[in-house]
């Protein structure tokens, strides 16, 4: 499935700097003025995972290959959306464009700085709760048009178009509250409504507070603090050096390993972004592994194998059998497993240690699968 995070925020604040760390390479034209971006840069970016390069190892051993599968990972699609300013939702600067790009992702990530640099133009930046602030207006702003454009069914004997009419003055009345569409309190059949109306303010969110390099070591707490004054989830904010991140971006693993070594941090922030990213819209992957690629699909926590086995391609859904799985550490032969070093499909056969599951069965996070399907 596909995972889209469209990156927003105030103009100057790190966005540009950040999606070109994140993409390796210099797509998105960075400048030191508002409005550098004018069309949303689209770049597609890998989930970093140690595990495929296991199961790449242990498949080569396995199938007496002279090289090594080739690794898919997972993959994030990131939009650097442009500044956004106070009235945008009016189409002050080039608003209404750049909220029409937010539309298309499953999930906003905002930007603000929490950074001190005094070349870097504040036009509009004040502090970041402020910030976060001001864009969350906007978005909310723009959803109240969304609703006022609505029409009222009038005295209908449609009981659908009652309840649809219902939830759009509901909605309505928390929007101009300043409550997002998100926090809106519904029952599961009012969401399946919400979701048609296609709100901004309903996506989940993540806040990246972009920092100074010395503050990346202090990184959890300054996360808790502005969580508490964002009112959001810790797993929903980061505190990430957009600079850090594109000098870490040209450096060899092992120079990268060293350099966050001497920062005081375990992961970058492009791994711990995706991370969260994954949590807030409640994903997990799957994996698979044989000759021609080992690889990590990505899919919604809570489907079941016969679903799963859809995002592999959408004809197993019809023709599936069964799902043959193995936990990661037996398959990769390791530490507990009964004979460390010895991984594959084969030897976990040969095990016991393949399970066969129904149609039924609800995937878990990191299971290596295989899926029997007819003809």
């Amino acid at each position: 499935m596909s995972l889209s995070v469209g990156i927003v925020g105030l103009p100057n604040v790190g966005k540009s700097t950040l999606f070109n760390a994140l993409l390796k390479k210099q797509l998105a034209y960075v400048a030191n003025f508002p409005f550098a971006t004018i069309e949303p840069n689209i770049g597609v970016v890998p989930v970093p995972d140690d595990r495929l390069r296991q199961l790449a190892e242990v498949t080569k051993k396995a199938e007496n290959m002279a090289n090594l599968p080739p690794e898919v990972p997972a993959t994030v699609e990131f939009l650097d959306i442009a500044g956004l300013i106070a009235g945008a939702s009016k189409g002050e600067g080039l608003g209404n464009k750049f909220l029409s790009h937010i539309r298309e992702t499953s999930a906003v990530c905002h930007v603000v700085r929490a950074f001190s640099d005094p070349d870097i133009i504040k036009q509009g930046v004040s502090d970041p709760k402020t910030d976060f602030e001001v864009v969350e207006t906007e978005l909310i702003l723009a959803d109240f048009q969304t609703l006022e454009k609505q029409k009222d069914p009038g005295n209908t004997p449609d009981k659908e178009q009652i309840k649809w009419w219902g939830i759009v003055i509901k909605l309505k009345n928390e929007l101009q509250k300043g409550i997002p569409a998100r926090d809106v309190v519904l029952t599961e059949e009012e969401e399946k409504i919400a979701k048609s109306l296609s709100l901004l303010t309903a996506k989940p969110i993540l806040v990246v507070l972009n920092v100074d390099e010395s503050d990346l070591k202090d990184a959890d707490n300054i996360e808790s603090k502005y969580a508490e004054e964002f009112k959001v989830a810790k797993n929903q904010i980061v505190a990430i050096c957009a600079k850090t991140e594109s000098e870490l971006s040209e450096l060899s693993d092992e120079d990268q390993k060293v350099y966050m070594q001497d920062l005081g941090i375990k992961k970058s922030g492009l791994e711990r972004l995706i991370q969260k990213a994954f949590a807030t819209l409640g994903l997990i992957t799957f994996l698979t592994a044989g000759e021609k690629e080992v690889r990590a699909w990505t899919i919604p926590a809570g489907i079941n194998a016969q679903e799963a086995a859809g995002v592999i391609h959408t004809d197993f859904i019809k023709k599936f059998i069964k799902a043959d799985i193995v936990d990661f550490n037996d398959f990769i032969g390791g530490l507990g497993s009964p004979k460390p070093g010895e991984g594959g499909w084969k030897n976990c056969r040969e095990l016991g240690k393949v399970r066969s599951e129904g149609r039924d069965y609800i995937m878990k996070d990191g299971e290596v699968v295989e899926f029997k399907i007819g003809t």
